[in-house]
Formats: structure tokens, sequence, C-alpha cells
């Protein structure tokens, strides 16, 4: 896969989860969920939050990197969760709230009920047994990434089974489906095997980051000590909110609610921490243009909006004209912003590189300088000096030295 496929892929698969999320929340409401169903009963707003974060993050790496599997998990981890939430909700609208007003209400409360098994299980077992590189620490944990997959296949292949018979209102009604029947063999199976077996795996897999962290040396380890700080505390939540799952409590409910809004998300999280503050994947780049044309983009429409509205009311005000007033305004306001772009985005530029990238932009600007005076300089020891300057400055190496070649011996000159 070239390069820019990949990126058109990936920032494809964020755009369509964040489409889900904000699906889900607007579905939620259309169903008549209260605030406490939405953040806590449903977890509709933490699913959302945990599919846009880790969409976001995976597109990052997989366009750069897409022979990483790292990116692709992120991705394919945001887009189960999404279509989980988003398929529950639809089905609820579409075969309770408003029965048949959209189509494939069935097949998605079908969907809904086991999509979320190969999400769940890429997030809790194959992100940190695969981190950073792609590849387990060693062969000895390959049973960790057969377990996983083995409880992944088991939830998922039982309910495409044992679920599509029982499509319909039956799986999506609130008080949930029959307590005897193919649901209840399902919810036997995912409680006291499958689910299990997807937990062993996964603390199998946060121990691995562990030994990992041992073996690291560099920015390597401050990378993995993030993404393993990360992990522990959502197996953690998973596990808590597991245990509690039977507990009954508004209070209870909601400080699982609270916790899963702030732990879930850290995953992500502390991936981008790592590709930022010690240059994880090498992408610096890329976060660098996201910044700048960001800021741009979010600056330009602010100007945009700004200068069609001042017109509006000088135009209001001074000449009354008001059939000409938006044509003229959306025409002056198109030529304010080619005007401004190749300036604007100069200074954002330079504004990033001074708050984010510090080092590289000193560093350039110790070159141009150099450039600058090189081209009056006639010293040749004042250049020496100069340029080890330069290089002690925008290099910082422990140690600098120059030589030489004079043109009337063959033997050289060390300069420090």
């Amino acid at each position: 896969m070239s390069s820019r496929t990949a990126a058109w892929l990936a920032w494809s698969l964020c755009g369509l989860c964040v489409t889900l999320a904000v699906g889900s929340l607007l579905l939620g409401f259309l169903n008549g969920r209260t605030l406490s169903e939405i953040f806590a009963g449903e977890d509709i707003v933490m699913i959302a939050t945990l599919s846009v974060a880790f969409s976001a993050v995976g597109a990052m790496i997989a366009s750069h990197r897409p022979q990483n599997p790292i990116g692709w998990i992120f991705c394919a981890a945001a887009l189960f969760q999404g279509l989980s939430i988003c398929a529950v909700e639809y089905a609820t609208y579409t075969l309770l709230t408003e029965p048949g007003s959209l189509p494939l209400g069935a097949e998605a409360s079908w969907l809904g009920q086991w999509i979320w098994a190969p999400g769940l299980g890429l997030i809790l077992v194959y992100l940190p047994l695969l981190f950073p590189d792609g590849r387990p620490p060693s062969r000895r944990w390959r049973w960790v990434w057969w377990l996983g997959g083995l409880s992944i296949g088991l939830i998922s292949v039982m309910a495409l089974v044992l679920l599509w018979s029982e499509r319909g209102p039956t799986l999506v009604r609130p008080e949930g489906p029959a307590e005897e029947g193919t649901s209840h063999l399902l919810f036997v199976v995912v409680e006291y095997a499958a689910f299990p077996m997807m937990l062993l795996a996964g603390l199998a897999a946060v121990t691995s980051l562990f030994v990992r962290f041992r073996r690291a040396r560099g920015d390597e380890r401050q990378q993995i000590k993030w993404f393993a700080c990360a992990s522990v505390l959502t197996f953690g939540f998973v596990f808590v909110s597991q245990a509690l799952s039977n507990a009954e409590g508004g209070l209870l409910e909601a400080g699982l609610a609270v916790a899963g809004l702030i732990l879930v998300p850290s995953i992500p999280v502390a991936t981008g921490v790592a590709i930022f503050k010690y240059r994880l994947y090498d992408i610096d780049r890329l976060i660098n243009r996201a910044l700048v044309y960001g800021f741009l983009t979010a600056t330009l429409v602010l100007i945009y909006v700004g200068v069609v509205v001042v017109i509006q009311v000088v135009f209001r005000t001074l000449a009354g004209q008001q059939g000409q007033q938006p044509q003229l305004a959306v025409v002056a306001s198109t030529l304010v912003i080619a005007a401004l772009f190749n300036p604007l985005r100069r200074r954002v530029q330079a504004f990033v590189d001074r708050r984010f990238y510090r080092r590289k932009y000193d560093a350039r600007k110790t070159l141009e300088a150099f450039s600058a005076r090189l081209r009056d300089e006639t010293d040749l020891e004042a250049l020496n000096a100069e340029l080890v300057g330069v290089v002690r400055e925008t290099m910082q190496p422990a140690h600098v030295s120059m030589w030489l070649r004079p043109e009337t011996s063959s033997k050289g000159k060390r300069t420090d």
C-alpha cells in the first residue's frame, strides 16, 4: 500500500468514526435517552469519545507508517466500538421509537450485539502486546495472541449464529432479551468463558509491556512507560466495571461513568504524548503540519465570518442596500482571505515552531544567520570558530573538532 493510499484510507476511517460518534449521540437524544443514560446507563458518550480519540491517533500513525499495524489497530478498534453503539441506537430508533422509519433496523440490532467484541479485544490484548513496533516481545508471548483471538472469535461467532434468528426489537428493548433461549445461552458463554479469557489475555499483554520496558533504552523506554501506565489504568477500569456490573446505585453508576470518560481515552492520549514528546514513529512533520493548518483554518474562518459581518453592517448603515449585501460581502471576504493566506501561514508556522519545535526553530534561525554572515567573512580563523559554535548550538554534540587541509603541506591541521 502506498503512503498516499494509506493516508486516504486512514483519514477516511477517522471521518467515519467521527460520524458514527455524532450519529450515536444524536440518535440517543431522539430515542428519548436522559442525560444519565447517555453518560452512564448506555455509555454512549464514553464509547463515542473512545471512537474519536482512537481513530484520530490511529489515522496519524497509519498515514505515516502504514507498514506498522499499531495505527491500523487503533483505527479498527475505533470503528468496531463506534459501530457497536451507533447500531444499537439506530436499531432502537427504527424498531421502537419510530417503527419502520428507517431500513435495516433488525440487522442493526443484531450487529450491535457482537461487533463490540473485536474492538474491545484489540484494545485490551493486541495494543499492549504489539506496542510500539507491531511485534510481540518474543515468540514466548504468541500464546497471548492466540488466546485473545480465541476469546474474540468465540463471542463473535456465537453471536453471529445464535442471535440472527432473534434479530429485531427483542435485542434492543429496555427489559432486554428473554431469560431463556439462545440469548441467555450466549450471555452465559460470554460472561463465564469468553470474557474471562479476554481479561486473562489482556493481563498477560500488559505484563509483556513491562518485560519490553525492562529491555528498552532511551526514548523507547519513555514511550513504553507512558503507554504502559495508560494500559494498566484502562485494564483496571474494565476489570472493576465488570466486577461491579451487577451493582445498583445511581452514585456508583455516575462514578464509573466519570472514571470511564477519564480513563478509557487514556491509551490514545498516552500514545499521542509518546508521539509528540518522544518522536514515536517519527511523525513530527505530520503533527507540525496538522497544527499549522488547523490554526490557519480556524483563523481564516474567523476572519471570513468577521469580514462578512462587518461589511453587511457597513452597507446596511451607510448604503441601505439590502439585496447586494451578501454578494459583496462574500466577494470582499474571499479577496481578503486570498491576500492573507500566505502571510498568515508563515506567521502561524513560525508561531508553531517557536512554541512546539523550539530546538528545530532555533537551529534553523542559527543556520540562516550563519549563512548570512558567511557571505561577508574573510578571516579563516574567525570562520572556523563561527562554524564550530554553530554546530555546538544546533546539534549539541558532546565534542566538536574540525580538520582543515593546508594548501602547501600534506599534513593536516586539527582545530578544536
